[in-house]
């Protein structure tokens, strides 16, 4: 029996197997395609992310498939800009690049490369669940190449999660559905297009341009009345809605699709022996490029409290209100670039010339109550005075302690000398657990630390 089955292949399900797999857990991850989908999906991600594949002990090979964002331009259809997030040239608050740009394909191959250092860790392709069963100590997966018994069972299968299913969700809508176009192409020669990525907030027809790595590029183009979205993805209609920036001649189409874009949120993230993760559990709208680091920000968040039942009980009341925010500022944004009433558009307009330019900077959210002493934001990542990162520092999973001098500390804590008023505690997700001023209020505060 596997401590751990994990449902679903994809970025979500392959970090979390990748943690486990450090954690030395028994681990399974059960997938009904044969390969990586080689489709462009999500585009981005951010530095926190970045930072959880430091830990995975991939960042090296993640940052060599991706680069850092040239930023990004909220425009008018006069070319004034509404809102502008400014490009990630140096490393930011998690001690890389605060935006990064991605071919989902090839960070895929990368994470799954990365499960091959792991004796512990089994990977099953063209195995298709069919149900997920629990009782008191077990979850069973039927699935097509027989039945698979794990302690847990995380799903990370996607919008239509069987598992979510098993549990018995329901969602919470925020009121976002809204189908686009959604283009990724490939150039085949040099052509003069920004180096940053755009929002057209034309009311005539939104768009957004995303410069993606080499000559990837994408365009996302939102539906109209009257626009057939059958017809919407024929070349001929595709060429014609890319004429203001690309010809036929310049790039080879890669994919053209339809996709809805919701704003969603399961009402249960566990019953019993049964968890969700990324898009089982929650769908961003693309405004931000936070969908796929929303499912990534779970498995960092329960990779270190699998298996120990106790710990479970904080990640969904940790995890929803932290995704809740990007999903309310996701919704923010596309409000901003949706508008299509000529009027709305240009009060829009007229309210950011007055105001000046908005600053997109990365959201910071606090964890929602669980396991934490009033704080639950994430620690940033700065250089130690030895030249180290205070990741590599800490080392692996583990809870470490942050202060002027080493105090006494259980088993299995890290100690980084660190200058600064009293101690600060440290999760095995770098989120902050609490802060000390002195030895006496620090060992108060660690007595009861979780065993990790």
């Amino acid at each position: 029996m596997y401590d751990v089955a994990i449902v679903g292949c994809g970025a979500t399900g392959v970090s979390l197997a990748n943690l486990l797999g450090l954690r030395g857990l028994a681990v399974v991850v059960v997938d009904r395609e044969a390969g990586i989908l080689d489709l462009p999906r999500a585009v981005h991600f951010d530095g926190e992310v970045m930072r959880i594949f430091e830990t995975m002990g991939l960042a090296g090979p993640v940052a060599a498939c991706a680069r850092p964002s040239s930023g990004m331009r909220y425009l008018t259809p006069q070319g004034d800009v509404l809102i502008e997030r400014r490009p990630a040239s140096a490393a930011g608050r998690h001690g890389w690049a605060d935006n990064h740009l991605f071919h989902q394909p090839h960070l895929e191959q990368v994470l799954r490369d990365g499960l091959r250092r792991f004796a512990n860790v089994d990977v099953r392709l063209s195995c298709e669940v069919s149900r997920v069963t629990q009782d008191a100590d077990r979850a069973t997966l039927a699935t097509s190449a027989g039945d698979i018994e794990a302690r847990w069972v995380v799903g990370c299968d996607g919008a239509r999660s069987l598992v979510r299913q098993a549990i018995g969700a329901t969602h919470e809508d925020l009121g976002l559905h809204q189908p686009w176009l959604v283009v990724d192409v490939v150039l085949s020669r040099d052509v003069d297009l920004p180096p940053y990525s755009i929002q057209h907030c034309d009311p005539a027809r939104p768009a957004t341009y995303v410069n993606v790595t080499g000559a990837r590029r994408r365009w996302e183009i939102m539906l109209m009345p009257g626009d057939d979205p059958a017809r919407l993805t024929e070349p001929a209609t595709v060429w014609r809605l890319l004429a203001p920036w690309l010809r036929p001649e310049q790039a080879q189409l890669e994919r053209a699709a339809v996709y809805t874009f919701h704003s969603l949120i399961a009402d249960r993230w566990r019953d019993r022996r049964l968890l969700i993760a990324g898009d089982a559990a929650h769908q961003t709208p693309p405004f931000l490029g936070q969908g796929m680091c929303a499912g990534i920000r779970d498995a960092a968040n329960l990779a270190w409290k699998l298996p120990h039942e106790a710990l479970l009980d904080s990640y969904q009341s940790e995890r929803m209100p932290h995704v809740r925010v990007f999903i309310e500022e996701a919704l923010r944004m596309g409000g901003i670039i949706q508008t299509t009433d000529p009027a709305v558009a240009a009060e829009r307009d007229r309210r950011y010339r007055e105001s000046g330019r908005e600053e997109m900077v990365n959201l910071v959210p606090r964890l929602g109550p669980g396991l934490h002493v009033d704080e639950g934001t994430i620690f940033p990542q700065p250089v130690l005075a030895d030249g180290r990162r205070l990741d590599a520092a800490i080392g692996g999973m583990r809870f470490a302690v942050l202060g002027p001098e080493r105090p006494s500390l259980p088993e299995g804590v890290a100690f980084v000398p660190f200058d600064g008023p009293g101690y600060v505690v440290l999760r095995p997700d770098r989120y902050v657990f609490g802060r000390a001023a002195d030895h006496p209020a620090l060992q108060a505060l660690i007595a009861d630390l979780p065993r990790v």
